[in-house]
């Protein structure tokens, strides 16, 4: 996990998914991987607690058949805000397009602190939100209360039980 102080950036990433899922590997995290950020640290994390409370830009990939968006919006531990209205479901699909095989994807997460943020797939808004908070299944002991905004914390990159290639990972502070 990488901390970072201000969040008013812009990270690119190029990521693509290879190979065969783990034996064994769950069936949701079938070519599953993302980006967290506004992530609590590392240190904070409970010992049996899966993922940390963060926002999450999810990757996922085809399966050879039918639609299933990336660059989706996942909330372990919190919620957002789209077109005004407060968003407690877990996971809000994005409006790419299904990438089955294993090419290069381009993927930017354009963050405004705690005010607007932006998934773009191959050059293409397709979720936007905002005002992000804690909320919903926290751990017990959380120690932010429900409705603390989120305007730092850690990036992370996140893996499931699908193998993932990246070849670039940047990030560009915006408040200069």
């Amino acid at each position: 996990m990488l901390s970072s102080a201000t969040f008013f950036t812009k990270r690119r990433v190029e990521y693509r998914i290879v190979g065969k899922q783990v034996p064994g590997g769950p069936e949701w995290a079938f070519k599953n991987s993302g980006v967290m950020f506004h992530a609590q640290s590392p240190g904070s994390m409970l010992v049996d607690q899966p993922f940390p409370v963060s926002i999450e830009a999810q990757f996922l990939g085809g399966s050879g058949e039918g639609e299933r968006t990336t660059g989706n919006l996942c909330t372990p531990g919190t919620h957002v805000v789209i077109n005004g209205e407060l968003i407690t479901q877990h996971c809000i699909s994005s409006t790419s397009k299904t990438f089955h095989g294993e090419e290069w994807i381009h993927f930017e997460l354009v963050v405004y602190g705690d005010s607007i943020i932006h998934h773009i797939v191959e050059g293409d808004t397709v979720i936007t939100y905002s005002k992000p908070q804690i909320g919903g299944d926290l751990p017990e002991g959380f120690p932010l209360s429900e409705g603390t905004s989120l305007t730092s914390g850690y990036i992370a990159l996140q893996a499931e039980s699908h193998p993932y290639e990246f070849r670039k990972v940047e990030l560009l502070d915006l408040s200069k």
